[in-house]
C-alpha cells in the first residue's frame, strides 16, 4: 500500500498522485501544467494501460486536462466523479481538445513552409470523447465500494460547481488506512455553491495549499463595488468588459448582476444588457442551472423556490457565434461585455479588448488572478499600450479590479479545513498543490501551530501507508533551460524572481502595520520600479 507523488507536488498546477493498493494502481486526479512549469515531473510507475481507475476532485483543467492523454495512452478504466463535474468536464476537456487540435494545425501551417516535421497535439476530440465515455457520475456523501479493498466518498469542497474532497479506504492484508484528498478548498461565502464541508477523521491527508501564504482580507461589498463601476462607466458612455474565467467566476459575475438589476442599483440606464461572449461559458451556465439540488447553497435554492434563477435576468444575452461576438462592439449603448478568457491570452476577450481599451468612457474590470506574463498582468501593472493582432492599443480605459474574488481558500480558510480533524488526527499530511516556497511555508505553519508531522513532497516521493515510513525522497529536478546560452541568463534572472517573491513575502509580513510605515514602504518599492521599469 504506497503512494507516490506526480503532479504539484512544490507546483500549483498539473495535479497527479499514483496510489497502489489490494492489488489495484489507480491515480487521483490528471491534471495539466499551466503557466511556467518550474520542476520535472517523474512519470507514474505503471503504463496508463496498467491502471484501474481515476478519481477525480473537479473539473478544472489543471486537475482533469490530462485524462484525454491517458486514454489515448492506452487506459481503459472508469474516471469516478460527481455528476457536476462529469457534466463540466464534457464541455471542458473537449474545449481543451480543440485548443490542442487548433495549435497543431497552426504550427503545422507554420512548420511546413519551414521544412519542419509535424506537429502532433497532446491529445485529439477522438481521445477526449474515449475518456468521457469511461465517466461513472457519483454523490455526495455516499460511500462507493470501487473494488474490494477500495472504497470512497466524495465530499463538498466548495471550490466550484462538483468539486469535492474525497475520502478513500485502503484495505490490505487485514489493515485498513483512510486517506483525504483535499481537491481544491473552496474560500466561503462564495455565490451559488456551497461552502466546504470538512472531514473529521483520517490517516494520511494529501492537502492543498494554493494561497497557504496570504489572506483574502475583508470581504467586500461586492454588490456595491460592481454597481459603482457599471454606474460611472455608464455616465461616461462606455462599455464595462470583463475578463472573466468561463466556468465559475462568469457564473458568479451574472448572480451579482441579477442582484444589482434586482434592487435598482443603476439609475438612468434601465434595462442594460449584459453580454455573455463564450460558447464555454454559455454552455458551463447551462449546467450550473442543471445542477441545482446537490450543489447550490441555501440563498441560491431559496431564489429557485420563488421561481427566480439566480444566474439570469432581463437584458442578459449570449453571443455563440462569431457573428453574435462581431455585432457586440458595433453597437453604442453602454453595456457589459463579459468574455473568456479570464487572463486576456487567449479566446474573445481579445477582440473586446481591441474595440474598447482606447476609449477612455470605458472600463476593463479584472475579477481574477492575473498570473505574471500575461495580458490581464499588464493591464493590472498599468501597461499604457498593447499589442492585439499586431495593431497597437493605446490604453486610455479605467482598468480596475474587484478584489477579494477567489475560489480558493485563504491561509485561515486552510487552516480552519485542517483543525477539523478532531476525531482521529491524522499520522501525516502532505502538502501539495502550491507555489514552491509556499508549500514549504504553509507544512511549517501546520507543524508549528498543530503539531502534526506534515511534509511536502517534490515529485518522485513514495511513501508506504501501512508502516507510514518514506520510501523515496528525491529533491526536486528543476526544469532545465532549453539552450546553453541561455542557462547563465536564467540562472541570474531566477535569482531576480525569488529576490521579487521574497520581497511579496515581506510585503505580506507587514499586513496590519501602520499607515505612515506602509506608506514610506510603498514609497520605497514606487520608486525602485520607477528606477528599473524600462
Amino acid at each position: 500500500m504506497k503512494i507516490i507523488f506526480s503532479g504539484a507536488a512544490h507546483e500549483v498546477t498539473g495535479s497527479k498522485h499514483y496510489l497502489e493498493a489490494a492489488g489495484k494502481r489507480f491515480l487521483v486526479d490528471c491534471g495539466m501544467e499551466q503557466g511556467r512549469n518550474l520542476y520535472e515531473n517523474q512519470e507514474i510507475p505503471v503504463p496508463a494501460s496498467d491502471l484501474d481507475f481515476v478519481l477525480l476532485t473537479h473539473a478544472h483543467i489543471d486537475h482533469s486536462g490530462m485524462l484525454p492523454l491517458l486514454y489515448k495512452e492506452g487506459f481503459s478504466g472508469s474516471v469516478y466523479s460527481t455528476d457536476a463535474t462529469m457534466d463540466l468536464c464534457q464541455i471542458m476537456l473537449r474545449d481543451s481538445a480543440h485548443i490542442q487540435e487548433f495549435e497543431a494545425e497552426w504550427r503545422n501551417r507554420k512548420g511546413k513552409r519551414a521544412g519542419q516535421p509535424p506537429f502532433v497535439p497532446v491529445y485529439t476530440m477522438e481521445d477526449a470523447e474515449g475518456i468521457l465515455a469511461r465517466f461513472v457520475p457519483c454523490v455526495y456523501n455516499k460511500e462507493i465500494d470501487i473494488c474490494e479493498g477500495v472504497k470512497v466518498r466524495f465530499i463538498d469542497a466548495g471550490h466550484l460547481l462538483g468539486s469535492a474532497s474525497i475520502e478513500v479506504w485502503l484495505t490490505e492484508d487485514g489493515v485498513t488506512k483512510k486517506l483525504v484528498f483535499s481537491g481544491d478548498i473552496g474560500n466561503t461565502n462564495q455565490p451559488i455553491i456551497k461552502d466546504p464541508e470538512y472531514i473529521h477523521d483520517a490517516d494520511y491527508v494529501i492537502m492543498e495549499s494554493t494561497y497557504g501564504d496570504r489572506s483574502h482580507g475583508e470581504r467586500p461589498d461586492y454588490i456595491h463595488e460592481l454597481s459603482g463601476i457599471i454606474q460611472r462607466t455608464f455616465d461616461r458612455g462606455g462599455n464595462v468588459v470583463i475578463p472573466s474565467f468561463a466556468v465559475g467566476r462568469t457564473q458568479e459575475m451574472l448572480y451579482f448582476i441579477r442582484q444589482i438589476k434586482e434592487q435598482g442599483l443603476i439609475s438612468g440606464h434601465d434595462g442594460f444588457e449584459v453580454y455573455v461572449d463564450s460558447p464555454l461559458a454559455v454552455e458551463a451556465t447551462t449546467i450550473f442551472r442543471e445542477n441545482i439540488s446537490d450543489c447550490y447553497d441555501e440563498e441560491a435554492l431559496a431564489l429557485i423556490s420563488q421561481g427566480i434563477n439566480p444566474i439570469a435576468f432581463d437584458g442578459l444575452k449570449t453571443a455563440v457565434t462569431s457573428d453574435d461576438s462581431i455585432a457586440i462592439n458595433a453597437s453604442s449603448t453602454p453595456k457589459v461585455i463579459i468574455s473568456a478568457s479570464g487572463m486576456c491570452d487567449a479566446g474573445r476577450i481579445r477582440h473586446h479588448l481591441k474595440h474598447n481599451p482606447w476609449r477612455q468612457e470605458c472600463t476593463v474590470l479584472f475579477v481574477g488572478y492575473q498570473s505574471v506574463g500575461t495580458l490581464g498582468r499588464n493591464l493590472v501593472e498599468g501597461a499604457t499600450e498593447v499589442k492585439l493582432f499586431g495593431e497597437t492599443i493605446n490604453v486610455q480605459a479605467e482598468i480596475t479590479t474587484l478584489a477579494g474574488i477567489s475560489g480558493h481558500a485563504d491561509n485561515e480558510g486552510l487552516m480552519r479545513w485542517i483543525r477539523a480533524f478532531d476525531q482521529q488526527k491524522p499520522d501525516r499530511v502532505f502538502i501539495v498543490h502550491g507555489e514552491d516556497d509556499v508549500t514549504d511555508i504553509f507544512a511549517a505553519r501546520i507543524r508549528d501551530e498543530l503539531g502534526l508531522d506534515t511534509v511536502a513532497p517534490y515529485s518522485g516521493a513514495a511513501y508506504d501507508l501501512i508502516t507510514n515510513t518514506c520510501l523515496a525522497s528525491p529533491e526536486g529536478v528543476r526544469v532545465a533551460p532549453k539552450k546553453a546560452a541561455e542557462r547563465k541568463a536564467s540562472s541570474v534572472y531566477e535569482r531576480l524572481v525569488n529576490a521579487g517573491r521574497r520581497l511579496l513575502q515581506v510585503i505580506r509580513h507587514n499586513e496590519g502595520g501602520t499607515n505612515k510605515d506602509l506608506t514610506k514602504f510603498t514609497n520605497e518599492i514606487n520608486s525602485l520600479c520607477d528606477k528599473w521599469d524600462r
